[in-house]
């Protein structure tokens, strides 16, 4: 199995099953793969006291990396083969203050994929669908030369 040969949707699976080594961001922000599927995916994200901020709560980094992880990998789910991207525009709204040690929810959902450019939105939610942060990202699509 190649990774340069399988779909966007089927490396994001094929990552989910642990057929290929985590990347090492997920050592640094907790996140377990909830749902892959074509335009959308949802992980998990635990905060912990490594992602204090100065002032004692959860730095807005977190929810920023998460989020740009969930936007990103809708993207890459909607990427043939041999395709990658890049993200360059990421917007965050922060709703409320990020919890320590307890597990939300990230979901990314593509809303539009052209030839060179994916838009996709993120939210971080709790178990009864309170949001605590909003994105939009949108991302550059690279192709092999």
């Amino acid at each position: 199995m190649q990774a340069n040969e399988m779909t966007g949707l089927e490396l994001m699976q094929a990552f989910a099953k642990g057929l290929f080594p985590r990347p090492g961001i997920s050592n640094v922000m907790p996140m377990e793969v909830d749902t892959i599927e074509h335009g959308r995916v949802v992980f998990t994200a635990t905060a912990n006291q490594t992602h204090t901020n100065p002032m004692g709560g959860v730095h807005g980094g977190f929810a920023a990396t998460v989020l740009d992880t969930v936007t990103g990998c809708a993207t890459h789910t909607v990427l043939p083969a041999g395709e990658s991207y890049g993200t360059t525009d990421l917007n965050i709204k922060m709703c409320r203050p990020l919890p320590f040690d307890q597990a939300l929810y990230a979901e990314g959902k593509v809303i539009n994929a052209g030839r060179n450019l994916v838009i996709s939105e993120g939210t971080i939610r709790d178990e009864a669908g309170k949001i605590y942060a909003h994105a939009t990202a949108t991302c550059m699509i690279f192709r092999p030369s």
